[in-house]
């Protein structure tokens, strides 16, 4: 089907449909954000950890305080469900959730803030006091184009705030520095004014990923005036997201769901559990069709780490589940991984080199892993997280991991139906 849009360049679409609606958005609702103070999340991997953690640590320490996550928007006791694969809000949908924080007396917002929410306008007009960057790695290139373009679309979050809280191990950080605005704050894991040698916690979520996201958040709690000791506290009392590194099963195995949906991503959760493995890593995920190919090297990051893959369906919207999971297997292969049927993967206990299999349906491919697996295996299941539908061809259908894994663990019988 022949479509316009792709000869129409971004910038152009910017400027032309998404900037008259974020004006509009913001004359209509009053520029609600000039009553309050808004801190930013922004970066590739582990925003909406960091954006919900330090939601928590302001919370627990007093402050009156609102989020808009890609999870939802919390607002008191109030839960916001903010729709399907969302990312930064659309115009509208944003000034009308700020007017409705603003109203009921709300001082502060976190608000996760992503590159297409900041190339496209869609936060227009809200007024930032600080900011937060968790790192830039190789994604949506499809629409950025190149890494660079990538990073300054996100280092427009920096302009105009009073602090930006920045990762000075990322290789972002220098290009961030040059029109960072502000006081710089910087955080590493060894590096930085904040690291994990003057800033010791012991966080109740698994990875020094996210060592460093409460280092961020550690950095922006400190500015806003929080004792080191109730911070602390604060972040070791944090139970985690729904979908990051979430425990759906732990006796005989281990059943994990986790967001992790770029390369990046996958690695530094593989690399985690593989340290917990006592036996085998399955890894299960997919790649979302109409997005950056470049995720699609998740299969050569998956068979470093893992000694099973399952590549599977991950909304494969119009280019559907086969063009994908071959993408995918090809560059499983690169990485040294070798295609084995189930019938082969079950029959085996042990393999001399890390194996791969394609089951298309998402369903199947949990079901498949849970059946094979041995005392001590662990399972990741990766990519949805918290989202609650898979995109076929251009229709939604209602699907979440955490239903998915608890079906299957009840037919089997390891939780009770």
């Amino acid at each position: 089907m022949f479509s316009l849009r792709k000869f129409i360049p971004n910038y152009l679409v910017n400027y032309a449909w998404h900037l008259p609606k974020a004006i509009l958005a913001n004359l209509y609702y009053h520029f609600p954000s000039k009553n309050l103070k808004i801190i930013g999340v922004t970066g590739t991997d582990g925003k909406t950890t960091t954006a919900t953690m330090l939601y928590h640590v302001l919370h627990e320490n007093g402050f009156k305080v609102a989020l808009i996550s890609t999870v939802s928007a919390k607002i008191g006791d109030e839960e916001i469900d903010t729709g399907f694969h969302v990312t930064s809000p659309a115009p509208w949908a944003l000034q009308k959730l700020l007017q409705k924080i603003a109203d009921k007396g709300y001082e502060y917002v976190v608000l996760e803030t992503t590159s297409h929410g900041l190339a496209q306008f869609r936060v227009w007009g809200v007024k930032y006091l600080g900011a937060i960057v968790t790192n830039i790695t190789q994604d949506h290139l499809d629409y950025h184009k190149t890494w660079e373009r990538y990073v300054l679309d996100k280092g427009k979050l920096f302009k105009n705030v009073l602090f930006s809280v920045l990762n000075i191990e990322d290789k972002s950080y220098p290009i961030l520095k040059k029109f960072a605005s502000g006081k710089i704050l910087t955080y590493g894991l060894k590096d930085g004014e904040l690291n994990k040698n003057n800033f010791s916690v012991k966080l109740k979520m698994l990875g020094e990923y996210n060592i460093l996201n409460a280092l961020a958040v550690a950095a922006v709690a400190k500015e806003l005036g929080i004792k080191e000791e109730k911070i602390r506290a604060s972040l070791e009392d944090f139970a985690g997201v729904l979908g990051r590194m979430q425990v759906m099963y732990d006796e005989d195995f281990k059943v994990i769901v986790d967001f992790a949906h770029t390369p990046n991503a996958l690695k530094v959760a593989l690399q985690e559990l593989r340290k917990k493995t006592r036996k085998r890593l399955i890894a299960i995920f997919g790649c979302a069709g109409l997005r950056d190919h470049n995720r699609r090297k998740m299969g050569e990051v998956s068979v470093r780490f893992a000694d099973i893959t399952i590549i599977t369906a991950e909304d494969p919207r119009t280019e559907g589940v086969e063009k994908i999971s071959e993408e995918i297997a090809t560059w499983a292969i690169k990485g040294g991984g070798q295609e084995m049927s189930k019938k082969e993967i079950q029959a085996k206990d042990k393999f001399k080199y890390p194996v791969y299999v394609k089951i298309n349906d998402r369903e199947e491919a949990i079901a498949f892993a849970i059946k094979i697996a041995q005392k001590n295996d662990i399972i990741g299941v990766f990519g949805k997280g918290h989202e609650r539908s898979m995109c076929y061809g251009t229709k939604e259908c209602l699907w979440t991991d955490q239903e998915g894994v608890s079906k299957i663990l009840k037919k089997y019988g390891k939780i009770k139906q």
